[in-house]
């Protein structure tokens, strides 16, 4: 038997984290002393073990909990797809290393083919087979989901790097969009929600932005603005809410209003010239001091 100690000093995790998997259930020792010492034997050891393999390959401790309870886990085929997954995150991490050995001798490598979503394709087909009835009646058919699949599969790069721009990598990208097919019905059913709000959203976003450059000649960092600001900000993330929309969501909102054509024209139009940029800048002013306005 090995004490909690121990069982740190072998595995390199620290004795509050160990206990902190007892707590919540994920690991727990094979006995508890006299003393309230908790102890583990080697099968014990070899649990943790394959809850290390579950968390090198990023999986919630809440999901390990599930996974390793299921009477009808076979930590064989465990281990055999942990090594599937690990040898697919070792190829995907290699073909970064020779993208970055690359850039390191001055070569212009804009392709984003490296980037691999075969995670995510990977994840999307898994959804089809075991969520059936709901591709479905959310698609219409099978067919119809392997269509949207292989729209992904051509445009592979540049949803890549959309994904990169709006998430910040692809791993990211493709935790959050596993997570929506994970929690498809709730998903759909926000999707739902905000489709609702959308009408009132839209019709209070307008009246808000005519306030916002009603004077085009104001400071963006002026109190009155910076407060329209954050009223859109809010009534945004109140539509988006329980949605991942990437880390850089509003970062690329503040694109589009400074430099997407279409976008400019359309606002400029709409406000007069020069209110896109100034919306924008606004909006740059907003999350470039988001803590000071907040406090």
């Amino acid at each position: 038997m090995k004490t909690v100690k121990q069982v740190a000093q072998l595995t390199g995790i620290s004795v509050r984290t160990l206990q902190y998997y007892d707590e919540i259930g994920v690991f727990k020792p094979t006995k508890t002393s006299e003393s309230g010492y908790r102890l583990y034997d080697d099968e014990a050891l070899k649990v943790l073990q394959q809850i290390l393999f579950f968390k090198e390959l990023d999986f919630k401790l809440c999901d390990i909990k599930k996974i390793m309870e299921d009477p009808n886990f076979d930590k064989i085929n465990a281990f055999k797809k942990q090594k599937e997954l690990l040898k697919a995150k070792c190829d995907h991490i290699n073909g970064l290393i020779h993208l970055l050995e690359k850039l390191e001798k001055g070569e212009n490598c804009m392709s984003f083919k490296e980037f691999d979503m075969s995670d995510y394709i990977e994840a999307l087909e898994n959804f089809k087979n075991m969520n059936e009835e709901e591709v479905i009646k959310n698609w219409g058919s099978v067919d119809a989901f392997e269509e949207f699949v292989s729209i992904i599969k051509d445009k592979e790069s540049a949803i890549a790097k959309m994904a990169i721009k709006q998430y910040g990598s692809i791993g990211k990208y493709t935790e959050a969009m596993k997570d929506n097919l994970a929690h498809f019905s709730e998903t759909v059913e926000q999707i739902e929600h905000a489709k609702e709000k959308g009408v009132a959203y839209l019709e209070k976003s307008k009246e808000l932005t005519e306030k916002l450059v009603e004077d085009l000649t104001v400071s963006v960092e002026s109190p009155n603005i910076q407060n329209i600001v954050h009223e859109l900000v809010k009534m945004g993330e109140d539509i988006m809410q329980g949605m991942n929309i990437g880390e850089n969501y509003w970062g690329l909102v503040i694109e589009g209003f400074l430099s997407e054509p279409s976008l400019v024209e359309a606002n400029d139009r709409l406000y007069g010239k020069g209110a896109s940029n100034f919306i924008g800048r606004a909006y740059q002013y907003y999350f470039s001091h988001l803590n000071a306005l907040e406090s």
